[in-house]
């Protein structure tokens, strides 16, 4: 029986660390809109169908000047995000939900460009094998955990710690329900950071941690834009 993946690509945020008076995912990079890397790669992929989310008033946008303009053909819905990351996500998977129909679906971040066909073919890999997955590396610097005063409260053992990136792959059913639980719950909502802790909160599922690609980074401030830049000058995606 033929496996269906899907991907929710998010592109929602504002992006106000950039402090460019325009949303970080259509700024500039190598001469395109930051967020078609993260298309492309998908694009190219063993990915059946995405579902892309913006900003509610770009919509019409990125329809016509992202998806069409750049023969997107794998996006089979634009739709507009929530408030907060979470929501985001949720409304994308019920996208796919209607349908239920998916296998598996990865989550991804839009302002992480540099996402490499290996690393999804790998995370891809792995959730037939594993319910949940992240990707991720391990860090390179020693942590510091801190108390309420500002003082090294405790210094985690670096051998055990991940950097965690995306895309995070899931069972589609394993994710949807865990969405569709955590968001009657309020309080548990504040304490979510990324979609494998909706998997832990929420089911007993363990998370399988993935390698991924230390250059697979998030554009957040200007700096992260011009490492972008410069990892794009000798790889190619």
């Amino acid at each position: 029986m033929e496996v269906k993946i899907g991907a929710v690509v998010l592109a929602a945020g504002q992006g106000k660390r950039m402090d460019a008076g325009i949303a970080k995912q259509f700024m500039k990079l190598k001469g395109k809109p930051l967020i078609c890397y993260a298309l492309e790669a998908f694009e190219k992929s063993q990915i059946d169908s995405v579902v892309l989310v913006v900003g509610k008033d770009t919509v019409d946008y990125c329809q016509n000047e992202i998806v069409k303009a750049y023969g997107f053909t794998k996006v089979k819905a634009v739709i507009p995000g929530g408030k907060e990351r979470y929501h985001s996500v949720y409304e994308g998977l019920k996208v796919f939900g209607c349908e239920s129909v998916l296998d598996y679906v990865l989550i991804h971040d839009g302002a992480r460009p540099l996402i490499s066909g290996a690393v999804i073919r790998r995370v891809i890999e792995a959730v037939k094998q594993y319910p949940a997955c992240v990707v991720g590396m391990p860090v390179k610097d020693t942590i510091k955990v801190s108390n309420a005063e500002g003082f090294a409260a405790e210094t985690p053992d670096r051998r055990y710690l991940w950097q965690i990136q995306t895309p995070q792959a899931f069972q589609f059913r394993l994710i949807f329900d865990a969405y569709e639980k955590m968001m009657h719950l309020h309080n548990v909502q504040k304490r979510i950071t990324d979609d494998a802790m909706v998997v832990e909160t929420m089911t007993s599922c363990p998370v399988k941690l993935v390698e991924g690609d230390y250059r697979n980074i998030k554009v957040t401030t200007p700096e992260d834009l011009l490492i972008a830049e410069a990892f794009l000058s000798f790889a190619e995606y």
